[in-house]
């Protein structure tokens, strides 16, 4: 095939191509023009023009039809006419259609899409003689107007289906509901709240917003009245509150409305509880709260101040005026004393005039007690009191101030420089003595005010800034460590010896006391001298005792021993012999003399030791017993035991309690005449061995017996006067004590306490010096 066969063919083609597509616009057309006779049709069948005032006439109104942007008055011509007359333009359908768009630029942009997309409108046109109701809808390829002039009284109101439209556009449910309670129609947040499909009465039927809602609907409608309520319901998954109301409406029916009120609920239920808080902690509080409103009304009172004025619950729950509340606190005599009341009640209330901030009282009542009364005005209005016993306080401050004086007063007397402290190192309390300690005045000392200004004035006589700034630690530092007690000494620039010590107080100040001790050092000194003289005077006198004994001894043993031979000698006359035996005695005694020497000196000097055993108390007795017997034969005086089966054992040193019985028997045999008796006894009662010698001598003489057991005490009698006094010493060795029981002319009891358990060197309090 030649191309200029394929020319030819493709030219037939478009030929074919355009003839099919004549073809089919002119099928189109033909359809076009059969739709546009049978809506002619329909439309005439439906009355046309002449059967159009029928139905049309009688609601005052006009229908234009608009197809190609030609429109056409299909019926109510009358109703043009008035439409024209409202928005002052001549009866021509072209002439009120352009009024209609040519009103406001949003109602031509409304014409537009309905003309242009059939998208349909309603709204209100505003003309020079009202309003002009405009609803517009499309059928097919045509757009209907239809237009209804609006006065009187609903000239401004927007029309059925704009109301509609704007009810529908709200957030919250707003529905319409019969007489039984069920919703007929509801907005879109009705419809989406009950879940329903749409807002159609059949998609509504047994949907509920809530039950109590649906009873306050039949009431409203039951009674005819409005009705209003504030009801919680679970909307989208949350609690939420609603305030709705109920109207009846014209023609039957019942509208609802709707407001979410949760935040204003919230709030609400908010404050109340702070509002019970604010009551429930103002009822915990010790003072007296009352709050009177901006009419002087009592709102609210704590339980203190029904507790303070002794107010009846029940007469404050009415709610008496402030005036009121005065008069009987003045009737029971619980207010001040004062000339004339009423004056004074009249200053009171007028308190309420006085916006601004207002001085607090003191009340001295009849009954002793001190009031603090504070003022304020309450934000919402009124006055808020506030009462406060305060007489416990300024008896504190008294009895404080008091303290703080006595305190003064008692470091004033005292002879160390005193200075205290606080933790921020200012000076609060000195004494007079610290004033002459450093040579500063009190006026140079408050000028100070602080630890460094009291340090300037104390450098001149104390240089050792190390020191200073050590003790300022302890005053400044928070530290515990640091704050610890101290002390030392340290010397001045005028070669003074000066003690210090700082100590912590409980309030966090800190004490600092300098003393001078120049002169008790120098006492010390010479005191130590002193002591080191008498250690060294004792310990002569010991080796002095020693030695003496040591040779007083050796010429006594001979001289006793020589007696013994001399008489057992033959030939010797019966004088020398006495004259033998009274050598003999006489060595004796001198011996066992110097033994009680040498006994006090060891006991004195801490050097004797006690040899603890188990001894037997009443072998003890028999053998002092057996020892005595010979010298109270010859001085005719009976000696005998009395010894208790029970009294058992006691810890001790035998040869001291030996050597004590020894002394005590001497001394009572020394003290009882021919023809006397000496009785040895021991008993056991309350933890202790109780050893007594009695005689009925002639006993100690009143003024003797408080010396007794003094050295030296029984010189006139023979010997060094030791006895007592040594039997003193061992019993108290033992940890026992000795006592006596004498009245002259009767006789004495010597009686030796000692402990059952062994403490050797304990002695009784009362008796240790």
């Amino acid at each position: 095939m030649t191309s200029y066969d394929l020319i030819l063919a493709a030219a037939a083609g478009a030929v074919c191509l355009a003839l099919c597509v004549a073809l089919w616009a002119f099928g189109q057309r033909r359809g076009f023009e059969a739709r546009i006779a049978a809506l002619k049709a329909r439309l005439a069948l439906q009355g046309g023009d002449a059967e159009a005032p029928a139905w049309v006439e009688a609601f005052d109104s006009a229908v234009i039809a608009v197809e190609g942007g030609r429109a056409s008055l299909m019926a109510g011509a009358e109703g043009l006419d008035a439409c024209a007359q409202v928005l002052g333009v001549s009866p021509d359908v072209q002439a009120v259609v352009a009024a209609l768009g040519g009103a406001d630029p949003d109602h031509a942009q409304k014409l537009s899409a309905l003309f242009e997309r059939g998208q349909s409108c309603a709204f209100d046109a505003r003309g020079q003689g009202g309003w002009v109701s405009v609803e517009g809808r499309a059928a097919g390829a045509m757009a209907w107007l239809r237009l209804a002039p609006v006065s009187g009284h609903d000239a401004g109101l927007p029309s059925a289906a704009r109301f509609a439209a704007f009810v529908d556009s709200v957030v919250e449910p707003a529905w319409i509901a019969g007489a039984d309670g069920q919703a007929v129609w509801g907005n879109t947040a009705f419809v989406r709240a009950v879940g329903a499909g749409s807002a159609s009465a059949p998609a509504l039927l047994g949907k509920s917003f809530d039950r109590a809602v649906d009873a306050m609907v039949v009431e409203a409608a039951t009674k005819g009245e409005r009705s209003e309520a504030i009801r919680w319901v679970n909307l989208e998954g949350r609690r939420r509150a609603f305030r709705l109301s109920a109207q009846p409406l014209e023609g039957g029916g019942v509208g609802v409305f709707c407001a979410d009120v949760t935040e204003i609920e919230d709030v609400r239920d908010a404050f109340k509880k702070h509002v019970e808080a604010h009551d429930e902690t103002l009822n915990h509080i010790a003072e007296a709260v009352a709050i009177f409103s901006a009419t002087r009304r009592l709102s609210f009172h704590n339980t203190a101040f029904a507790e303070l004025w002794g107010l009846e619950p029940a007469w404050l729950a009415d709610r008496p005026t402030h005036g009121e509340i005065l008069d009987r606190l003045r009737q029971r005599r619980r207010l001040p004393e004062t000339i004339d009341y009423a004056v004074w009640k009249a200053a009171e209330l007028a308190r309420y005039e006085s916006l601004g901030p207002q001085a607090d009282d003191l009340w001295h009542l009849p009954d002793g007690r001190t009031l603090k009364v504070v003022r304020q005005p309450h934000p919402l209005g009124g006055m808020l009191l506030i009462y406060s016993d305060i007489t416990g306080e300024l008896r504190l401050k008294a009895q404080y101030n008091a303290l703080i004086q006595v305190q003064q007063a008692t470091l004033d007397k005292l002879n160390d420089a005193v200075a205290v402290f606080g933790s921020d190192g200012r000076l609060r309390l000195h004494n007079e003595a610290f004033e002459t300690f450093w040579n500063v005045t009190p006026h140079a000392l408050e000028a100070a005010g602080d630890f460094e200004g009291v340090v300037e004035l104390c450098v001149p006589r104390l240089h050792d800034l190390a020191f200073w700034r050590e003790l300022k630690g302890r005053v400044a530092d928070p530290d515990p460590q640091m704050r610890a007690p101290t002390s030392g000494e340290v010397r001045t620039s005028d070669d003074r010896i000066v003690v210090y010590q700082s100590r912590p107080l409980p309030d966090g100040a800190t004490l600092i006391a300098f003393a001078d001790v120049t002169d008790t050092r120098e006492l010390q000194s010479a005191l130590a001298d002193r002591s080191a003289a008498l250690d060294e005077a004792e310990r002569l006198k010991r080796d002095f005792v020693g030695n003496v004994s040591y040779e007083l001894r050796t010429p006594l043993t001979t001289i006793i021993g020589y007696s013994e031979l001399l008489e057992r000698a033959d030939g010797l006359s019966e004088r020398g012999r006495n004259h033998v035996a009274a050598v003999r005695a006489a060595a004796t005694q001198l011996a066992r003399s110097i033994d009680d020497v040498l006994d006090m000196a060891q006991i004195d000097a801490g050097e004797m030791a006690l040899e603890i055993q188990d001894i037997r108390v009443s072998d003890l007795l028999m053998n002092a017993q057996e020892r005595a017997l010979k010298d109270a034969q010859l001085g005719g005086v009976t000696l005998a035991v009395e010894c208790e089966e029970d009294v058992g054992l006691i810890r001790g040193d035998a040869k001291r309690l030996a050597q004590t019985l020894d002394h005590l028997v001497e001394n009572a045999l020394r003290q009882t005449p021919p023809g006397g008796r000496v009785t040895l006894s021991a008993r056991r009662a309350l933890g202790e061995v109780r050893l007594d010698v009695s005689d009925t001598g002639r006993g100690v003489p009143f003024h003797v017996q408080a010396h007794i057991f003094d050295r030296f005490v029984g010189r006139d009698r023979g010997g060094p006067g030791l006895g007592l006094a040594l039997v003193k010493a061992l019993v108290e060795l033992h940890g026992g004590w000795v006592a006596l029981e004498s009245e002259p002319g009767n006789g004495s009891t010597f009686t030796c306490h000692l402990p059952e358990t062994q403490q050797p060197g304990a002695m009784q309090p009362e008796l240790g010096f």
